[in-house]
This record gives structure tokens, C-alpha cells and sequence, in this order.
């Protein structure tokens, strides 16, 4: 129920609502003298609208500016003093998987993988919040310099509480918005690789917006597709106006577009025919270079039929078995095997000496490029990958009931990571949503053996009590995206495909450290005892582990494993790129720090309060310069 205003009206906001319907582009959103947001009128632009001449005024440039950008970017840039504590009941296949969900607030969690997945994730798919009016924004606080933000940043808060509405009549609704997505593209660009590309998923309300944003940050060069997706098949909702049953996916690569799949990329004349009209000989079918072999891609090798009715296997120049670079359920296979005609077919020798089944040749088919303008592997309408409904429908296979309102369909988002060349790159979803990106992981894997793995990040948002979700058991909206991925491996692996399926189950927390670890020189004097133990009781050896692998920059996936050395537990972490020990009693000693030295760790730390003695602290760095000069020693 609204409240009465109880004030007189606002005869300001009024007159700007008049100036705006009269001269739209003259009244934009800008900040009060008490710092609010609110419609504002500039007056240099309606200057120059109610001249006939040139108006001076403030230096032009072309650029996207809203009220609170430079706030925004300020919190990009600042640091925070959080952590990710592992949680193995809820994750599955803890000891073997190479995928990653975390749960929290995505900035946090993109800030804190900066260290460890700098440049190293080669597809972003995200599909964030559409600003219609009716969804919510991460609520993020830009009031603080970057000390204060340190300083909070250390502090419990409330996860649950972190998204607010943002009504179209908010007088912030596109900088609420814009201040919302700025500094989590600023920091997501950092983690994606040089060959890296992102998609993002936007409606018609900010596509012009978030174009422009993600032009400042990649260049508008830079930018490889604004493709129309159909997502209503029926044309949309709307009841005046025209229907809008279309989204759209921009597309961006980060620095090179080698990466993106060269299929149907075509230079060259239309030189040769078929009875389907002109075409030209593209890439052969063929899988070469690294990972080749059948052994490597073994669902990928399969029978094709050429136009004389032989049987083709993919049997490479040395006569050995390798793969085709498409999986047999791919679109384009499957018209192929009632089609012989689909690919272009040569006859090829093998190498010298060579034969398979006591044949010398071998056919080889390859791709029939048609469109000689066609310079990438997309449509400009994508209109055969899937659409809403299908994403419904493929939730609720899962789930039995409807458990999320907007979930994408996987066919879509395989489509994206497909567009990369590589198959065995990290996808990263920070709007995971309900997993539909780790479902098309694990789906793409699958159907061409690739070995792709994910990391997601959900807030744990609270589905609503009167929801199908919250009904069925399910609390947060990261505990279906979870959920949807156990279900989905499960179903996978019952078809018979030896996938990871699994994930490792982060949270993001507090610092595992007390305050005064950060803050030593504002140390009361009853607080003097802090220091002798200058970790958090509740937290475990696993929680200091992650967060020194976060500080160290090791990857979160690698295996861990625990050993028993003088009666002390050691984590080594990949054998040994980390050996850890935090043993807090000081039991360290000499003999056992010669016993961990001939593990030759390249990296190794230890826990302050674990020493023996400060002459076995001192001593440790000698010992391991005389026993494994290649290893770095820290302490905590």
C-alpha cells in the first residue's frame, strides 16, 4: 500500500517531467547538493536546442558518463579482506574435479580469483540483471574511499540482504544500473585471457547502455556481434506496440579474435557447385595438432558415408585412428549422415609406406563454405538455439517443478563456448543463476570429449516463500544453481559419458585473519595477546589453506592432499606446488622442517604461532636454501 507524500508537491520535478517530454535529450540524471540522485536539467543542451548558433559550453567528448561512475570505478579498484572457505558437504567429488562454485556477492568473488585466474579464463557468459523495472541490483556502496572500504569490507555482512528494487521510477534507474555492472566488468576483464571472449545477455531496456560500457572497456573494435536471439517463438508479451520476442547477446573478444572458431570464416571465390548451388572448400572435417588421436577424443570417432556409399573413418596421414573436430551430435553430422553430399570429399594418400586395411588412400571431407561474405562463426539472428521456454522446460526435467523464472537454454550457451577454438579453457558465469553455463559445460564436453571446466558465482539470494523453489526445499537461489548441477552430471554420466560432473563448494567470508592482522598499529593494549594467534577460532586448516592459495595465486581446483610428517598434518597441493603446514601449538622444530625441506616444495608457508622457538623461525629460510633452494617460504 502507498503512503501519503504528506508535502506539498514538487513543482521542480514537475517542470523537468514537462522540459523532458518537450526535450528529451535535455534532462538526464544528476546529483543534488545533499548528494541524492535525481532528474536534472542541462541547461547547456537546452541551451544550444533553443539556439540557432553554436552555444559555448563545457569541451565535448564522446564518452557514457551517469552520476556515480567515478564512485563506481573507485570500488572496483578497491581492495577487501575476504576469503573463500571450502565446503565439502555440498560439493561433489571435492578431491577430483577442476570446477568452482562459489557463493556471495560476485565482485567480492571476482576480486579475490585476481591473483589466481589473472588472464586465464578463455569464455564469460553472463546474463545479469535486465534493469526492467521488476528485478533487483546488487546493492553495492560506493560512499566509501578505498580505506574505508578495506575496513568494512572485513566486517560480517548480511549476503542475504545484498539486492534491492530498482522501479523505472526510481531518478537513478539507469546509473542505479550502470554503477551496479561497471565495476564487475572493469574487474571481469582482468581474468579473461588475451584470446578470451565474453557474451552477455541483455533486453532492449540497456542493450545500448551496456554496448557502450563494454565498448569503453574492450573497444568498440573489439566488440565481434550484437546478435539478435529469439527468445519467445510466440513474438513476446506485450499487449499494445509491437511484440518483442527477441534478446540479444553482445559479444566481445578481449584482444585477439584467432580464438574464436574459424568453421565458417571464408575468403575466396564461390568456385565450386553442388545441386544446392555455388560453394567453396572449407576446413577439412579432420582433428589436427594437439589432442588428435582418438585415444584423446574417443565419442569423436565415428563412421561417415561418402558419396560413392564407403564407410569413412577419421584415419589421419600416418594411418593412425584420430577424431573429426565435430561430435556425431552435432547439428551438421546429423544431416550429414542422411546427406553424403553435405561435406566436399577428396580422395587423399596416406603418408609413404602407409595404408589402413590395406587401402593407400584415405577420403577426407570437408566443410562447404557458401557465403563468401560470411567472416565469422554466427548467425546475425540467432533463431535455432533454443529459447526461453526451452530453458523452462529443461530446469523442470531436472527438477520436477519450476525452482527459477529465467532460466537460458543450454543450446544457446553451447553455442557461445563452442565459438572458441579451444576445448579445454576455463567458463566463467558470475550471474550463474540456476548453472544453466555448467549444464552447457558439461553437455559440450560430452558430446565432443572436450575438457572444459567452470566456475560459477551465485549470491545466495532467498527464493521466495510462496515460491515452487522454496516449497520443494530449495532456500536460495545458489542452493538450485548447485542442485541443478548435481542433477545435471548425474544425468549426463547415466547416458554414459565420463565427464567431471563435480564442483568444489566455496563461500565467500571474512578474512580468516582477526582484525588486528591488518590493522597492528591501532593494537590496544589489552589486545597485545592477539597477536600470538592472529587466526579467527573458528576457522579450520582447510580455510587457511584456501586462503593462502588465493594470496599465492594457485589454482583452487588442483589436488590436495593431507600427510602425516612427525605427527603434524601437511596439505601438499599438487604434489608440490604448496606444502602447508598450520599446526598452531609450536611444535615446529628443525627436524621437522628438514623432514617437509625433502619434499622440495616450490612453495611452502607455515603459521606464526607454530614455531618452536624464534631460532627455528629464523633457522627455516637456511634450512630450506641448503635442502631446496627453489622453494619460497612464507609465514602467516
Amino acid at each position: 500500500m502507498e503512503k501519503l507524500k504528506m508535502h506539498s508537491p514538487n513543482l521542480t520535478q514537475d517542470n523537468i517531467a514537462r522540459i523532458r517530454d518537450l526535450f528529451p535529450s535535455c534532462v538526464t540524471e544528476g546529483r543534488g547538493e545533499d548528494g541524492s540522485i535525481k532528474l536534472a536539467v542541462d541547461f547547456d543542451q537546452l541551451r544550444q536546442e533553443l539556439s540557432d548558433s553554436i552555444v559555448e559550453g563545457p569541451q565535448e567528448r564522446y564518452q557514457l558518463n551517469w552520476p556515480g561512475k567515478r564512485d563506481a570505478l573507485l570500488t572496483a579498484n578497491a581492495p577487501i579482506a575476504k576469503t573463500l572457505r571450502p565446503c565439502r558437504n555440498e560439493s561433489v567429488d571435492f578431491e577430483t574435479t577442476r570446477n568452482l562454485f562459489i557463493e556471495g556477492d560476485n565482485l567480492d568473488a571476482l576480486k579475490l580469483l585476481q591473483e589466481t585466474y589473472l588472464g586465464k579464463v578463455k569464455m564469460i557468459y553472463i546474463d545479469p540483471p535486465y534493469n526492467t523495472g521488476n528485478d533487483f541490483l546488487y546493492e553495492d556502496d560506493f560512499s566509501a574511499d578505498s580505506a574505508e572500504y578495506l575496513r568494512r569490507s572485513n566486517q560480517v555482512d548480511n549476503e542475504g540482504n545484498r539486492l534491492v528494487s530498482n522501479p523505472a521510477t526510481n531518478g537513478r534507474f539507469h546509473s542505479d544500473w550502470l554503477s551496479m555492472m561497471y565495476p564487475r566488468l572493469r574487474v571481469m576483464a582482468n581474468l579473461l585471457a588475451d584470446d578470451g571472449i565474453l557474451a552477455v545477455s541483455i533486453n532492449d531496456k540497456e542493450v545500448f547502455q551496456l554496448g557502450k560500457l563494454l565498448d569503453e572497456i574492450f573497444g568498440y573494435s573489439n566488440r565481434l556481434a550484437c546478435a539478435p536471439w529469439l527468445s519467445e517463438a510466440s513474438g513476446g508479451k506485450e499487449k499494445t506496440g509491437l511484440r518483442t520476442g527477441h534478446e540479444y547477446l553482445l559479444i566481445y573478444f578481449k584482444s585477439s579474435a584467432e580464438s574464436v572458431s574459424q568453421d565458417e570464416r571464408s575468403t575466396g571465390a564461390l568456385n565450386l557447385s553442388d545441386k544446392n548451388g555455388p560453394y567453396r572448400k572449407g576446413r577439412e572435417l579432420m582433428k589436427w595438432g594437439g589432442t588428435s588421436l582418438r585415444s584423446d577424443r574417443p565419442n569423436q570417432f565415428y563412421e561417415l558415408k561418402c558419396p560413392t556409399g564407403e564407410s569413412v573413418f577419421p584415419y589421419r596421414n600416418d594411418g593412425k585412428e584420430g577424431h573429426w573436430r565435430w561430435g556425431k551430435d552435432n547439428p551438421d553430422i546429423l544431416v550429414a549422415q542422411t546427406d553424403p553430399d553435405f561435406f566436399h570429399w577428396e580422395k587423399r594418400p596416406f603418408d609413404d609406406g602407409k595404408s589402413v586395411n590395406g587401402a593407400t588412400e584415405r577420403w577426407v571431407p570437408y566443410e562447404k563454405i557458401r557465403d563468401v561474405k560470411k567472416s565469422v562463426g554466427w548467425s546475425t539472428w540467432l533463431d535455432k538455439f533454443g529459447t526461453n521456454a526451452d530453458g523452462t522446460r529443461e530446469l523442470k526435467e531436472l527438477f520436477g517443478v519450476k525452482v527459477f523464472d529465467t532460466p537460458k537454454p543450454t543450446q544457446l550457451i553451447k553455442w557461445f563456448i563452442s565459438l572458441h577454438g579451444n576445448d579445454d579453457g576455463i567458463v566463467l558465469d558470475f550471474f550463474s543463476g540456476s548453472s544453466a553455463t555448467a549444464d552447457a559445460v558439461m553437455q559440450l564436453n560430452a558430446e565432443d570429449g572436450g575438457k572444459r571446466r567452470f566456475i560459477m558465482i551465485q549470491l545466495p539470494e532467498r527464493c521466495a516463500e510462496d515460491s515452487e523453489a522454496f516449497n520443494a526445499g530449495h532456500k536460495t537461489i545458489s542452493g538450485v544453481s548447485r542442485e541443478r548441477i548435481r542433477r545435471a552430471g548425474k544425468k549426463i554420466r547415466g547416458d554414459g559419458y565420463q565427464i567431471d560432473a563435480g564442483f568444489r563448494a566455496l563461500k565467500i567470508d571474512t578474512s580468516n585473519m582477526v582484525d588486528v592482522y591488518y590493522a597492528a598499529d591501532n593494537l590496544e593494549k589489552d589486545q597485545i595477546g592477539l597477536l600470538t594467534d592472529n587466526v579467527k577460532p573458528d576457522r579450520t586448516p582447510e580455510d587457511l589453506l584456501f586462503q593462502v592459495m588465493l594470496d599465492w595465486g594457485v589454482d583452487l581446483s588442483l589436488p590436495i592432499a593431507k600427510q602425516t610428517i612427525q605427527g603434524k598434518d601437511v596439505f601438499l597441493v599438487d604434489g608440490n606446488a604448496l606444502a602447508a603446514c598450520f599446526d598452531g601449538h609450536g611444535g615446529v622444530d628443525e627436524d621437522f622442517v628438514k623432514e617437509l625441506a625433502k619434499v622440495q616444495p616450490l612453495r611452502v608457508v607455515f603459521r606464526d604461532a607454530g614455531f618452536k622457538d624464534s631460532s627455528v623461525k629464523i633457522n627455516v629460510e637456511q634450512i630450506f636454501k641448503l635442502l631446496s633452494p627453489a622453494t619460497e617460504v612464507k609465514c602467516i
